[in-house]
């Protein structure tokens, strides 16, 4: 029961690494509102673990103010905010190839949403006595890649600094931020991407352990993050990703 007596918003709940970190929160004891585009997965998600639902497109400042409100007026509180929704088109590829409305959806979603999402959670978190802000980044945000997806890049480069700045801005507020780091999750949305076992294998020989994480290990992090285990822990670049960024050659 880590994270008993807190009230945790999570966005993108309604599958992956959201769904699985909204599993894991409630095992852990915290009282959950669990954030998607799609308001019938985030019920799907809510149902399962006894949480509240709540339909958000969080690129849309009236959406995640509300969403922030909501979780105050449904619990009374909030003490963890875990902006984790993202977005990976197909579309997004080489900067000479990608367009500009590819490169303007995936900032909106995986960039200004992590904004938007700190904008008016700080407020509340500060209302609660202060908390934990976890944002989305990817290890991809310190490493670059022959086989490009240059918003997708930049984006999480984006919310890796973001994380850093509001980390110190409101460390002695009792308000910590982190940025999430994965490596490559077995999602729905990664399964859809690499369905092509040419595509698949031209990422997974760059992988130490040779396989995909799962969700789950990325939720386990999350909740040691928002939870009083990890209260030195501010700023940081939390690597979840089987070693990737420390590899040169990978096993045979």
């Amino acid at each position: 029961m880590r994270l008993e007596n807190k009230v945790a918003i999570i966005t993108g709940g309604g599958s992956g690494i959201g769904k699985a970190s909204c599993i894991a929160f409630a095992r852990e004891g915290a009282k959950v509102v669990v954030v998607d585009l799609k308001k019938d997965t985030a019920e799907a998600t809510a149902k399962e673990i006894g949480g509240a639902a709540f339909g958000a497109d969080v690129s849309k400042a009236k959406d995640v103010e509300a969403m922030v409100k909501f979780a105050e007026d449904t619990f009374g509180k909030l003490n963890v905010i875990f902006n984790n929704a993202g977005i990976f088109p197909d579309a997004d590829g080489s900067v000479t190839e990608t367009s500009e409305e590819t490169w303007d959806l995936v900032m909106n979603v995986n960039l200004k949403s992590v904004f938007l999402g700190c904008k008016y959670a700080i407020p509340a978190l500060l209302r609660a006595g202060g908390g934990s802000i976890i944002n989305t980044a990817s290890f991809v945000a310190l490493i670059g890649a022959a086989a490009p997806q240059i918003a997708y890049t930049a984006s999480k480069g984006g919310v890796l600094s973001m994380t850093r700045e509001i980390a110190v801005e409101f460390a002695r507020k009792n308000i910590r931020a982190n940025a999430l780091c994965p490596g490559p999750v077995s999602t729905p949305l990664l399964e859809e991407l690499l369905a092509d076992p040419v595509r698949r294998q031209r990422r997974l020989v760059h992988i130490p352990p040779g396989r995909f994480a799962k969700p789950e290990e990325m939720a386990n992090a999350v909740v040691f993050l928002a939870s009083d285990e990890s209260s030195y822990v501010n700023g940081s670049t939390f690597l979840v990703d089987g070693g990737i960024t420390a590899a040169y050659i990978t096993p045979e």
